[in-house]
């Protein structure tokens, strides 16, 4: 099979978000995020995310590695105004940089110029609405501000960012849960709301900003975009009790001491108040991927594409070209620590180690 980056073939609709699950390592794995590392790249994260146009869905920043499942949406059909324009420049970019932007446009325009206009435009739309240009901005950015931090010169990473598609609904709202339980899977924290620099922590405990509104957006466009949900803050209560589920947490915070079961540990969890549900009829599965979900599940993580059969199929045939003929359809049905999940999301590829 083809080592190119998979992307999603819809990557350009309207209609069907293209959802990555991306992930890097910093080189040797040496853990090198502490607090203030944390925050950084979480701010390097939410400018790029300002100006890019692409959204973060959920996000955790770990000692030596990060996890981002981010939407791609493609540019408007006629592009974007000027307006629009300047205000995603001054979120990467200083007041006088944005300033002389202004004026080459402002003079563009008086002058009647389009073409002008058109090559200002392109000069930096170029690296909005692209998962390539969202992670090697993101990644450099962090690199020179971390290199000039520690007196230290060089790579920062390991390789290649890994990125899987990710179906939106049941997949998108299961890999969003994968990634805000890392802290838990890690021992670090009992309760992924615990943890401040998760997509999860942010949105209950408020993040650097103390509303947590960003978060709450992305997690609710995880859980719900297949609903037609956008990134709708005001439905985050719904959303929230739908997450902690998907977690296999108890749907209110309670006190209680965290378990060790099988060398991993479980928050406590009230399972009576878990089973609660009638909103969507998939509660027992819930709780299945939830506790899946307190184990590594390489699939997440090197699976090429991940979510419905028929999802992982279309993306298949979309991509006939990187497969020899003998292989006759893409989803692979998931298996070792990925078991409960088999029969609701499938893998593009059929791993057969450390699954």
């Amino acid at each position: 099979m083809s080592s190119r980056r998979w992307l999603a073939p819809w990557k350009d609709s309207a209609e069907k978000p293209a959802i990555y699950h991306c992930i890097s390592r910093v080189v040797d794995r040496r853990f090198v995020f502490e607090n203030d590392e944390r925050e950084h790249f979480r701010m390097f994260m939410r400018m790029q995310e300002k100006f890019s146009g692409c959204r973060v869905l959920s996000y955790c920043i770990m000692s030596n590695h990060f996890h981002i499942l981010l939407e791609v949406p493609p540019m408007p059909a006629d592009g974007i105004s000027d307006e629009e324009l300047l205000r995603r420049l001054a979120a990467t970019n200083s007041e006088a940089f944005v300033a002389v932007v202004a004026n080459e446009l402002a003079e563009a325009r008086a002058q009647g110029r389009e073409s002008w206009v058109a090559e200002i435009h392109a000069r930096f739309t170029y690296r909005m609405h692209s998962l390539s240009e969202f992670m090697k901005t993101l990644l450099q950015r962090f690199t020179r501000w971390f290199n000039r931090t520690h007196q230290r010169s060089g790579t920062l990473w390991e390789e290649r960012y890994k990125s899987v598609i990710v179906e939106s609904g049941v997949a998108a709202r299961t890999m969003a849960a994968y990634i805000d339980l890392n802290p838990v899977r890690a021992g670090m924290v009992a309760d992924p709301a615990d943890y401040r620099w998760s997509s999860y922590g942010e949105a209950v405990g408020g993040g650097p900003k103390g509303n947590g509104k960003k978060a709450r957006e992305g997690l609710v466009r995880a859980c719900m975009s297949h609903h037609g949900a956008g990134f709708e803050v005001g439905k985050w209560t719904e959303v929230s009790r739908i997450y902690r589920r998907s977690m296999g947490l108890a749907l209110g915070r309670k006190s209680g001491r965290a378990e060790v079961e099988k060398g991993v540990l479980r928050p406590p969890m009230n399972a009576a108040e878990a089973l609660e549900a009638e909103d969507n009829g998939t509660v027992l599965p819930d709780l299945k991927l939830a506790a899946m979900l307190r184990c590594r599940v390489r699939y997440f993580t090197d699976g090429a594409v991940v979510g419905s059969k028929a999802f992982v199929n279309e993306a298949f045939a979309a991509a006939r070209d990187r497969f020899t003929e003998k292989r006759k359809d893409g989803a692979r049905r998931m298996k070792g620590n990925g078991t409960a999940a088999a029969g609701v999301l499938w893998s593009m590829r059929d791993l057969r180690v450390r699954v």
